[in-house]
């Protein structure tokens, strides 16, 4: 059986039902436990798991992500609930230079299986340093693990999978998403890592869209299809480890490929995911793929220079209509 919740209540209950399962998850962060976070996903958790297992901690995201990664390292499994995004500058030494490199530098012996929660994603007013999406940050990084869910049903798949896996994982939410409701299915699932989802079948363009920009790409999808335009929509859920395969299958179907991810544009997601299509799916193009990321300029804060900084709708349908018309689009 399935039923409608929001984002907001797929990742806790998968918390919930985590460590339910197994006593050695603990989950660590700033007001995780008094307040249930400043976007209340964790409401609850500590009424049910106490304060040994719901761990208020310092306002030192350094501190409390060292922490973790030892704890990881020696028989337990913590989740770390790091508040904003922006803050993954203030972990980097933690997560990039010991968790994602301790299992390759102990030849083995070691493990660190060590979630890390965080949100991305502009348009909420929330300024330069609260509202970036720095997914590509992470992902560069061999040894972690990227997941970035698309609506409840994925958030709480990916988030199951990613607390029983022996590796760093860190998870992007869009913070905007967290009310929004999807069917989740009330028995377990689990949703593996690099297993893409096709979320609409199409035969003339398709559309690889990360996290919230799945919506986007939907919205545009169904404006284009009056047009007599058939957009096919991929979700790769998680960028590491990327389904290849089911972009290039796509790709080689459609001829034409449009990638869509809330980062900046430069160097980061969209430009991986464009050169691994062009690399090996070149001789089925029929028109340059197209990136569509966030202007390289900080995020504003006033909303009506947010709002075009991040891409919408209307400009992944245009982009769609000029590929598929054979119109040569400039770069920006």
């Amino acid at each position: 059986m399935t039923r409608e919740i929001t984002l907001s209540r797929a990742v806790n209950e998968a918390i919930a039902e985590e460590m339910r399962r197994d006593p050695s998850i603990i989950l660590l962060g700033e007001d995780v436990a008094e307040a249930g976070t400043p976007f209340k996903v964790l409401s609850g958790l500590v009424e049910e798991f106490g304060t040994d297992r719901i761990i208020d901690t310092p306002i030192s995201e350094p501190g409390f992500m060292g922490i973790a990664v030892g704890a990881a390292m020696t028989g337990l499994r913590p989740i770390v609930d790091l508040m904003f995004g922006d803050f993954l500058y203030l972990v980097m030494d933690q997560l990039c230079n010991q968790a994602a490199k301790t299992h390759y530098m102990s030849g083995g012996k070691l493990n660190v299986p060590l979630v890390l929660r965080t949100n991305m994603g502009a348009t909420r007013r929330s300024a330069a340093q609260h509202s970036q999406s720095l997914q590509a940050l992470v992902a560069h990084i061999p040894g972690l693990k990227v997941a970035m869910p698309s609506s409840a049903y994925e958030a709480k798949g990916l988030m199951k999978t990613a607390i029983r896996d022996n590796n760093p994982v860190v998870i992007f939410e869009d913070k905007l998403m967290y009310n929004d409701k999807a069917p989740v299915p009330e028995e377990e699932y689990l949703i593996p890592f690099g297993q893409a989802h096709i979320k609409r079948e199409g035969r003339d363009v398709t559309l690889v869209a990360t996290s919230s920009m799945v919506q986007v790409a939907e919205a545009a999808a169904d404006t284009l299809s009056r047009e007599g335009i058939s957009a096919e929509i991929i979700d790769p859920r998680t960028i590491v480890p990327l389904d290849e395969e089911t972009i290039l299958r796509s790709v080689r179907k459609t001829s034409r490929a449009i990638v869509i991810d809330e980062g900046h544009q430069s160097y980061g997601v969209t430009a991986e995911i464009a050169a691994r299509i062009s690399e090996k799916a070149f001789y089925h193009l029929d028109a340059p793929v197209i990136r569509m990321g966030a202007m390289d300029v900080p995020v504003p804060f006033s909303p009506a220079l947010e709002d075009i900084t991040v891409p919408n709708a209307a400009g992944v349908a245009d982009n769609a209509r000029k590929i598929c018309r054979g119109e040569l689009i400039h770069a920006a």
